[in-house]
């Protein structure tokens, strides 16, 4: 409870409490003081009214008696007025200052100091001294002094003595007590400091509810959004609909949390995006790499190659030479010349080879002119058609007709396309389709053209994909390949600024692409 309390009294609306209340406490003091200061003000003024009023009283009450100087009367009138309610005393001084006539007879002809000596400056008829003081229960009292002037009649008559050049004849003391007026300012005290609290207690309750439903609620769930945006929510928005600032500050969070949930679906968009970049970007890496290395082997090959040739080129030659002339010394259908026939077949096939190799180590230079790969293919095409090995085989050319030309050797491609054509037919042992698409491509603001040879066979495997371009690598029984038809063409095809790729999907069959730069300066 008292952490929940602190947590208040620390928040913005409980300090706005504390102010503002601090504020009317502090106003209603200096209000309560000013007005008690006031009243009590104008009571004594009252006060001192009515004690002008009761010593003018007095003074025409002992008139006749003065002037008679008939002191009985007197003393008689001075007791009378002195046993009124709130009256304490009633003197009646010489100028001498010795008491002539009390309210207490025991104090006639005593001489007392409380006396207030008469100024004889200002009116006459309104001049008196007066002062308060306190009895010994701490009630005030009012001490009116008031002078009694000698006039025509107090010298002209008979039974006075009093000289025409004497002013003051005596002095007239009343001592009234106040206790009833400092009843009455403590009980309008008591009345004020009640209806203050009050007013106070009032004002702070309304003040405290305006606060919570104005103020705190909003603030609250102003916290309460800030919170849920910080743990991650980043589309949550508040319902406060105020015109006032905390309106306009919900109004500007709300708009907050609609641009951070924007950002946050950019941020994983990027993300997203960044992710599939670096891993195109590994895969290429990974490709030039792999590339790379084949060439260098491609080339390392390349250069071993040519240095066998031509060591087994010669004594090969010198045995097909030396096999022929053995042929014709012997007959037709005879043991030996069957046996001379398969030297000279197979001295026939390693020289193939030799030729196959001479042909990868030295790749003669393109003669590159804009060609159409189109016409390209239709002309290779209507040669393959009459083979019997295509005799089951079916072709079925897509070709784009707006396509671009490329610049190529014409020939190279030729023996290019011609080796993806009896590589397909092989590999379906001469019975399935057999689909070339032609198409324009644009890549990274490039264009190119796209060659696809796809088949229909049941597809490579994984372990023969990795090696399928590199030299002498070949899935062939012995005899049926040499394993250089892909390794030639995959040199020819980078010569040609493209790059040759397989794609297949076991019991789909294969798709070989070739990718050429479009030469779009020829239409």
């Amino acid at each position: 409870m008292n952490i929940k309390v602190k947590k208040t009294l620390h928040s913005l609306t409980g300090k706005l409490i504390l102010s503002i209340g601090a504020l009317m406490v502090a106003g209603s003091a200096i209000f309560w003081y000013f007005l008690i200061n006031y009243q009590e003000k104008e009571l004594i003024r009252n006060s001192t009214k009515y004690g002008h009023s009761f010593i003018d009283f007095m003074k025409k009450s002992t008139r006749y008696g003065m002037l008679t100087f008939q002191q009985p009367l007197i003393q008689q009138t001075v007791e009378a007025i002195g046993s009124a309610e709130g009256v304490i005393s009633v003197r009646i001084f010489n100028p001498e200052g010795k008491i002539a006539y009390s309210s207490k007879k025991e104090e006639v002809g005593t001489v007392t100091k409380r006396i207030i000596p008469h100024t004889e400056t200002g009116d006459q008829k309104n001049a008196l001294k007066w002062s308060i003081d306190k009895d010994k229960e701490g009630y005030r009292r009012l001490n009116i002094v008031g002078t009694i002037y000698n006039e025509p009649a107090c010298y002209t008559a008979y039974c006075h003595i009093h000289s025409k050049g004497q002013k003051a004849l005596g002095h007239i003391e009343s001592v009234i007590s106040l206790s009833l007026l400092d009843k009455a300012i403590t009980q309008q005290e008591i009345a004020i400091t009640a209806y203050v609290i009050g007013f106070i207690c009032l004002l702070s309750v309304i003040l405290c509810i305006i606060l919570w439903n104005f103020v705190s609620v909003p603030l609250s769930k102003l916290t309460h959004g800030m919170e849920r945006v910080a743990a991650g929510e980043l589309d949550y928005t508040v319902n406060i609909d105020t015109k006032d600032e905390i309106g306009e500050l919900a109004k500007s969070f709300n708009a907050m949390t609609v641009d951070l949930s924007k950002a946050k679906e950019k941020i994983i968009e990027w993300g997203s995006t960044l992710e599939k970049k670096v891993q195109e970007k590994t895969e290429a890496i990974r490709k030039a790499q792999a590339q790379l290395v084949h060439s260098e082997k491609l080339a390392s090959l390349g250069r071993m190659a040519a240095g066998v040739a031509h060591e087994i080129n010669s004594p090969l030659t010198g045995i097909v030479t030396f096999a022929h002339l053995l042929q014709k010394k012997f007959d037709a259908g005879t043991q030996e010349r069957e046996d001379i026939d398969v030297i000279i077949d197979q001295a026939n096939r390693c020289s193939n080879i030799i030729k196959g190799l001479l042909g990868f180590a030295r790749a003669s230079a393109a003669d590159k002119t804009a060609v159409n790969i189109n016409d390209i293919l239709n002309s290779l095409l209507n040669i393959v058609r009459n083979k019997a090995d295509f005799f089951n085989v079916k072709i079925v050319p897509d070709y784009e007709e707006q396509l671009h030309y490329v610049k190529a050797d014409t020939s190279q491609l030729q023996q290019v396309f011609l080796n993806m054509i009896m590589n397909a037919a092989d590999a379906m042992d001469g019975k399935g389709t057999i689909t070339i698409n032609t198409k324009n491509i644009t890549e990274n603001g490039r264009d190119f053209i796209e060659i696809e040879f796809r088949d229909t066979v049941s597809g490579i495997t994984d372990k023969n994909l990795e090696k399928i371009f590199e030299p002498f690598f070949t899935t062939k029984p012995v005899g049926k390949g040499t394993g250089l038809g892909l390794a030639v063409s995959h040199g020819i095809i980078q010569e040609h600024g493209g790059n040759i790729f397989v794609n297949t999907k076991p019991g789909k069959g294969t798709s070989f692409f070739i990718k050429l730069p479009a030469n779009k300066e020829v239409l």
